[in-house]
């Protein structure tokens, strides 16, 4: 077994940014300032700003470069895989335990590591467009079942295309934000025809991930599916919450829109592909197989087991409700962008492009309280107390991710949201 790698920063068995992670992010100093680029290395944050304006980023790529003097990872974003690769192997050598460049200088690691607990952490790109896609077929099953039956469970497309909507990316905001409970027209009751307008009664999350894009293409010039890995950044946690009781009503014709654009909670820390290369894996056999654009060479995905935890208002402990994982989208994320630009729709740096809610093959693994509740007609019981069908007031939803390497664990930290009572109108 090959030893893990060390670095001169103190990393903590089980910690979810060692070496072999270096995720990014943009924070602010809780002293203030304007917001900058940062890597977390164990409980710190590497100030990439501090390290550009030392000269330390001298490869061919990145010695010109202003990308990390910005106040979003945009511009970072753009320069592509090769940029991205000089930017690792340079972070990775200044944090080895055996490199004394920023080891050995005091007042430079002074200015540019910070406490992780001690920064506030910003939205990381000024996200231009934001993409909800329906790639578990799990999922697709569970909930097509809900509403139309087993014998209608799939969409005629659905083994054809990987479905998606357009979202709202104004509304995506960082772990740790409070989410309102938010107000709608809901189905009339029974025998009447007026709709009710009030505070959703069926707010739900859904287990998701996202990943945000670096190079964009030109409007009309499609990305292969072969080369769509080649424009995807990394990888974030998201719930995007949903009020079922309001998409319900307005979701026909034209899909969902007030039921889901009060609010999407992403993680922080953007996870790179380098550092998820130990965690490739197999992707689920299609069947039928795709048209010819969206046919793999190599289908593969990502081992990312994944978790969801409810912890109730004035409880201290969280219950875990969901354990599902990435592997099991049915649409891989290259198929997804390659689908995505077919038409010639041009994606740009920090688009965020969402996978649907990750539902596994097992009862445990259900991604929403749809599915778990079966559209509310069953509770689903706390480990350490309670029930639920839906969320209520004062819940923090709380969703993470880790991948166990060999002595060493890649984590995506975690994505989590406490929902507050309706605000007044």
């Amino acid at each position: 077994m090959a030893s893990p790698a060390k670095s001169f920063v103190e990393v903590g068995s089980g910690n979810h940014f060692p070496l072999e992670n270096l995720p990014y992010g943009v924070f602010r100093p809780s002293e203030g300032g304007e917001p900058r680029p940062g890597v977390a290395i164990g409980d710190l944050v590497l100030d990439l700003s501090v390290i550009a304006a030392a000269g330390l980023f001298n490869g061919p790529l990145l010695s010109s470069s202003t990308s990390f003097s910005q106040t979003s990872l945009n511009a970072f974003m753009a320069l592509g895989r090769p940029a991205w690769k000089e930017a690792r192997a340079t972070l990775q050598k200044l944090l080895s335990a055996d490199e004394p460049t920023l080891r050995d200088n005091a007042p430079l690691r002074a200015k540019a590591f910070f406490p992780r607990s001690e920064v506030t952490m910003e939205v990381p790109a000024v996200i231009g467009d934001y993409t909800d896609f329906f790639s578990s077929k799990e999922h697709a099953t569970n909930t097509g079942t809900i509403f139309r039956g087993p014998e209608n469970a799939l969409p005629a497309n659905w083994l054809q295309i990987p479905i998606a909507y357009h979202g709202r990316a104004s509304s995506v905001v960082i772990s740790g934000t409070n989410i309102h409970r938010p107000r709608g027209q809901t189905t009339p009751p029974a025998g009447e025809k007026t709709p009710v307008f009030k505070p959703s009664g069926l707010l739900d999350f859904e287990l998701e991930m996202a990943m945000f894009i670096g190079p964009g293409n030109e409007l009309g010039s499609p990305v292969t599916v072969e080369n769509a890995a080649d424009h995807i950044f990394g990888f974030v946690l998201m719930n995007d919450w949903s009020a079922r009781d309001i998409q319900k009503w307005e979701t026909v014709p034209l899909g969902p829109f007030l039921g889901k654009n009060f609010g999407t909670t992403i993680s922080p820390w953007i996870v790179t592909l380098e550092a998820l290369e130990p965690f490739i894996c197999e992707a689920p056999v299609q069947d039928p197989a795709p048209l010819p654009y969206l046919t793999e060479t190599k289908r593969t995905s990502y081992d990312i087991p994944l978790q969801v935890a409810i912890q109730p208002e004035g409880e201290t402990k969280a219950s875990v409700v969901c354990r599902s994982n990435f592997k099991y989208l049915y649409w891989t994320v290259s198929q997804q962008l390659a689908h995505h630009t077919i038409n010639g729709c041009n994606l740009r740096p920090g688009d965020l492009l969402a996978s649907g809610t990750i539902s596994g093959p097992e009862p445990g693994g259900l991604g929403s309280f749809l599915e778990q509740s079966w559209a509310g007609t069953k509770s689903i019981s706390l480990e350490h107390g309670g029930t639920r069908k839906f969320i209520q007031d004062g819940d923090d939803v709380i969703i993470s991710a880790s991948c166990q390497g060999e002595g060493f664990t890649v984590g995506f930290g975690e994505c989590r949201g406490k929902v507050l009572p309706s605000k007044p109108y």
